[in-house]
């Protein structure tokens, strides 16, 4: 274990992420601290930490966003670092400038670098600039005034997305122009709203492509690695349900190409701590998509088949030690799949769900892992985030890894709130899952998923339903006026 010039670590997060850290905090023998709204009193990373500093806010979220608060509670744990988790203000480099000049370490990159990466329109620029492939797009604040102009010239199938963007918030494909003018409107309107910041861009949108992202890990003295990709194209409404690693669409030469693009991207950023860079893949082909400057919700799928401890890796690099190995030292075996749970019905258009925790038994066994935020006799709200744990599993192969995934969301046990577990289960059995033959846009290709029926049963049931309408059913009920005219006879 490695010597560290702190010994308080003040996580900055929530749920499950802040579980997660607190348990890598522990084990490199440091003190966690946590900061907490009330909504989160009975959440299992407040007791769990060493030090538990209520916050408040205008609401449950903006106070885990209140910078000054954040600041204050660090200084009252005395802790020397503070790790962001992800959301929130993992990505503000004015908040990762102000922690810094507070003289506590930050856990993540440099302010500079999640200017420049963080940003998604510095980003392409930046990478476009040294001369890797990006998609075709157009950029508002190149020109403000030509924007529009530009996104048509750009072509449909257009895809609009906040330059602060993440987690799908914002984002709009048009496939018919003269809706442009509005899908601007509405992603702009998103971006102030859940980031602060309305400024645009638009990418010619690749249908049906898939999205695949390498992991990769800088320290302070140039050393930049990757831990292999994962894929994660399984999404609803662009957010990330299923990942995986390797991804059952790359050979060994495109892993290779991929991987080596992602890790030539972050030094010529001078990346340093864990970062994700992100791309579109199709027809062979991959181009730069976006990075994303923190820890990813998925990143447990790479610990499962590296066995490195990306958290802890991300510790010391905080504490200016450089990285204990090399490329070649970065070996992935096996298969990892995570699944996430979230508080949310699929069979009614994916809307959030409420409840109080009455029953909750997690799966287990031989590679196994389960990273939860969540306790039996919780209430669940809508304040957050749905996403109440993480099944993630490891097995020597693909159909392995899945066959276990669904066996440990049927044996999950959650009463008392609705969730997506029956949904998840249905994906991990699902033939075209299994196949490996995924896309972006292979839940709405596939909607009898989400319903819980079958393809054949859905059909069954739209006709029962509309046959249960008035005029459906008059229609059909109707006598032609020819044999009305025959008046009643029988044969």
């Amino acid at each position: 274990m490695r010597e560290l010039p702190f010994d308080t670590i003040l996580i900055a997060n929530r749920g499950e992420i802040a579980v997660r850290l607190i348990n890598t905090v522990r084990k490199l023998g440091l003190r966690s601290a946590v900061v907490y709204h009330d909504a989160d009193a009975g959440a299992p990373a407040v007791s769990m930490a060493d030090i538990a500093i209520a916050i408040s806010g205008r609401t449950p979220t903006a106070a885990y966003l209140d910078v000054a608060q954040i600041i204050a509670a660090a200084r009252k744990a005395r802790a020397g670092a503070l790790h962001p988790g992800y959301g929130f203000l993992s990505e503000n480099a004015e908040f990762a400038r102000a922690v810094i000049e507070a003289g506590i370490a930050f856990i993540g990159p440099t302010p500079d670098s999640i200017e420049l990466m963080g940003d998604k329109i510095r980003a392409r620029n930046f990478v476009q600039r040294n001369g890797f492939q990006v998609g075709l797009s157009a950029i508002e604040e190149d020109d403000p005034e030509t924007f529009t102009a530009r996104a048509r010239a750009v072509g449909a199938p257009l895809l609009v997305k906040p330059s602060a963007g993440g987690g799908g918030k914002g984002m709009r494909i048009v496939r018919d122009l003269d809706t442009l003018e509005d899908a601007i409107a509405q992603a702009r309107s998103e971006g102030q709203k859940y980031f602060g910041d309305g400024r645009l861009y638009v990418e010619r949108y690749v249908e049906n492509p898939r999205h695949i992202e390498v992991q990769v890990l800088g320290d302070c003295f140039g050393n930049v690695v990757h831990l292999f990709e994962r894929e994660c194209s399984v999404q609803r409404r662009f957010q990330k349900i299923i990942e995986e690693t390797p991804s059952p669409a790359l050979s060994s030469e495109l892993r290779t190409r991929i991987c080596e693009t992602a890790v030539s991207i972050a030094r010529a950023a001078n990346y340093r701590n864990a970062g994700t860079v992100e791309f579109v893949f199709g027809g062979g082909e991959f181009y730069f998509l976006e990075m994303n400057t923190r820890l990813q919700v998925e990143h447990t799928v790479t610990e499962m088949i590296t066995g490195i401890d990306l958290v802890a890796q991300q510790i010391y690099v905080a504490a200016g030690h450089q990285l204990g190995f090399s490329q070649s030292d970065v070996v992935s075996k096996g298969h990892a799949i995570e699944a996430r749970l979230c508080a949310e019905a699929p069979e009614r258009g994916y809307i959030p769900t409420t409840g109080k925790i009455l029953m909750l038994r997690y799966p287990d066994g031989d590679g196994v892992r389960v990273d939860s935020g969540i306790l039996q006799g919780q209430q669940i709200t809508t304040a957050f985030d749905p996403m109440l744990a993480k099944i993630i599993v490891h097995s020597p192969t693909r159909v392995e890894a899945a066959m276990k995934a669904h066996r440990a969301m049927r044996n999950l046990v959650l009463l008392g709130c609705e969730t997506n577990a029956s949904f998840l289960a249905r994906i991990l059995r699902d033939e075209t899952f299994l196949s490996g033959q995924l896309h972006t846009g292979y839940l709405e290709e596939n909607p009898h998923i989400a319903s819980g029926e079958s393809a054949s049963d859905l059909l069954a049931f739209l006709a029962t339903a509309a046959l249960l309408t008035r005029p459906v059913r008059e229609s059909a009920d109707a006598v032609p006026e020819l044999h009305a005219a025959l008046g009643s006879w029988r044969n």
